[in-house]
């Protein structure tokens, strides 16, 4: 399927929740926010539905996030309903990897493809200063369980605030090499300030050639993380949802004053 703007849209990001057991600074205030009400969150049938109906439309790629999707009770049960929904050709989830070592093979079991996970320095007490809960031990542990499990090409998610360049970047860049992995450095984003950069490693913030779309955990179709446009899929269905979000998808995005990366999955 093809937006207004001649742009193929095949790629769905899908979170399942707004909980997360991270407070990363660049995501959330180290209080926390308001979740969702349980009752606002999409099913697992609801979420395979609007799956199989986006497929049917086009999409062939999709991801899961979050929050921290395998905070998410049952989350290898979703995977495997997406895994057998026919057509889909890359899936895959991004996650913080703080429960990689009990889930990793499961996922894999259940038919994920591969993951992205967040990995911002290689320094314990920076680790800890960023994400204010996580240890950098159990994001490596994380790390190592995917590439056991076969989740491969595993993918490191690196915020930078301005480059490649930085220093905690450049440790990950040569960690990803020494283990074999990928890396994309993503650039500190706002939301409310419409600041965003292109991801270096990957087509992110590229506005010319974006093909997603986004599902929140509360049922929302989003055609644009920079924008406050949202089509409920519980109000409206999930096609005509589908349908809405794309006829109205920005050329470019500008400003979101109404959402956070936590309840997104950015």
């Amino acid at each position: 399927m093809y937006d207004r703007f001649k742009r193929k849209i095949n790629y769905l990001r899908i979170s399942v929740t707004d909980r997360c057991n991270l407070r990363c600074e660049y995501c959330m205030p180290a209080e926390g926010i308001k979740m969702l009400p349980h009752d606002d969150i999409l099913s697992f049938d609801e979420i395979a539905e609007v799956t199989r109906v986006a497929v049917s439309m086009g999409v062939d790629k999709v991801r899961i996030t979050g929050g921290e999707p395998l905070v998410r009770k049952g989350i290898v049960n979703l995977v495997k309903m997406l895994s057998d929904i026919e057509g889909i050709k890359d899936l895959a989830m991004t996650t913080n990897g703080m429960l990689l070592t009990k889930f990793a093979q499961p996922l894999a079991n259940a038919g994920l493809h591969r993951v992205n996970i967040s990995l911002d320095t290689l320094n314990p007490e920076t680790y800890q200063k960023i994400t204010r809960l996580g240890k950098l031990k159990d994001a490596l542990s994380g790390i190592a369980a995917a590439k056991k499990a076969g989740l491969c090409p595993v993918k490191l998610n690196c915020v930078v605030k301005k480059s490649a360049d930085e220093p905690d970047a450049k440790q990950v860049k040569a960690f990803a090499e020494e283990q074999g992995l990928q890396v994309r450095f993503i650039p500190q984003m706002n939301l409310e300030t419409g600041e965003f950069g292109i991801v270096d490693g990957g087509d992110g913030g590229n506005c010319k050639i974006c093909n997603r779309l986004r599902l929140t955990s509360n049922g929302n179709i989003m055609p644009c993380l920079f924008s406050d446009l949202v089509y409920n899929v519980r109000e409206l269905g999930a096609k005509e949802a589908i349908l809405k979000a794309l006829g109205n998808k920005p050329r470019s995005g500008s400003v979101n004053s109404m959402s956070h990366f936590n309840n997104i999955g950015g």
